[in-house]
Order: C-alpha cells, then sequence, then structure tokens
C-alpha cells in the first residue's frame, strides 16, 4: 500500500518546475530563468531524465540568445533519449516518452530557423513530423500538429526568414 502512494504522490520536482512556468507566463523571464537555473543545478547533469526534460525544454523558453535556447533544446532532447532507453529496459509507459518527441524536435527546427541553418530546421521538422503519430486526438496534440504544419509551410515556401519568425512553442508535458 505504501508504494502505491508513493507512485501517487505529486513530484515535487515536477511540481517546483509547473511553479516557476506559471511565474514565466506570468512576465517574469529573468526571475524564471534564475530559478530554473537554480534548479538545474540540483539536478545535476545525472539527474531523472524526465526532469532534466521537463526542466531543459522550458529553460529554453527562457533564453534571450537563440545559440542558448537551442543548447537547452538539445539537452532536452538528450534527456528524452535517455528517457526512452530506461523505459525500454524498464517498467514504463513509451508511448508518454514519445510523445514527447514531436515537440522538442519541432522547437529544435525552430531554433534553427532563428539561427539560419535551413537543412538543420528541416531534419528536425521531419523528425517533428514523423513523430506525431504519438500525439493524442486532444488540444495539446491539435496544437503541436497545426505549429508542426505552419513551420513546414514556412519553410516550403520562402525557406527561413532570419532572426524573428518561429512557431509557438508546445511543451511535451
Amino acid at each position: 500500500m505504501a508504494e502505491r502512494q508513493d507512485q501517487a504522490a505529486p513530484d515535487a520536482v515536477l511540481t517546483r518546475i509547473g511553479q516557476v512556468v506559471i511565474l514565466h507566463h506570468g512576465g517574469d523571464r529573468e526571475e524564471a530563468r534564475r530559478r530554473f537555473l537554480d534548479l538545474w543545478a540540483e539536478l545535476a547533469e545525472d539527474g531523472d531524465p524526465l526532469h532534466r526534460c521537463t526542466l531543459a525544454h522550458y529553460l529554453a523558453d527562457t533564453q534571450d540568445d537563440p545559440s542558448d535556447e537551442l543548447a537547452w533544446d538539445l539537452r532536452a532532447l538528450s534527456a528524452a533519449e535517455e528517457l526512452a532507453q530506461d523505459h525500454e529496459a524498464g517498467p514504463g509507459s513509451p508511448a508518454a516518452v514519445r510523445a514527447f518527441y514531436p515537440s522538442l524536435h519541432l522547437n529544435l527546427a525552430a531554433d534553427y530557423v532563428k539561427l539560419g541553418h535551413s537543412e538543420a530546421a528541416r531534419t528536425h521538422l521531419r523528425r517533428a513530423r514523423g513523430a506525431a503519430d504519438a500525439l493524442g486526438d486532444d488540444r495539446y496534440g491539435d496544437g503541436v500538429r497545426a505549429a508542426i504544419s505552419r513551420l513546414e509551410l514556412r519553410l516550403g515556401e520562402d525557406g527561413p526568414s532570419g532572426g524573428t519568425w518561429g512557431p509557438p512553442r508546445q511543451r511535451p508535458m
């Protein structure tokens, strides 16, 4: 019974990340970035991959420099890949892990657009589209698929427009 209660207990780290996301969405980007970086220092590079994936994904949104945003999004993808490997080796929900990939690759594609790297953007956009079948038929899934389609149209018609355009970022969690 105690084991079942532990599984149902809220994840304190994810709760803390969510609180900082609310702060960021409320407009305090600098404080959100500071708090996210403090959390990252607590987790370290060998922390739980779900926590690192989630945190890096949201931390990317607080960056001013597109290169820094890309670096955090790459960390998020790396942690998701580690999480997927962990799920292959043990219990868990591989479907939930697969649902991260469309958004992670979409964000990477948008980062590469901002940096003017159209081929890298197209590569990640193809990966986002290829992974989109893992998304549910819900508001979140519809939003990610729509953002993928918008970026496909943008890259297909004009190519990247230089440093200012990007689709709305979609969250895997």
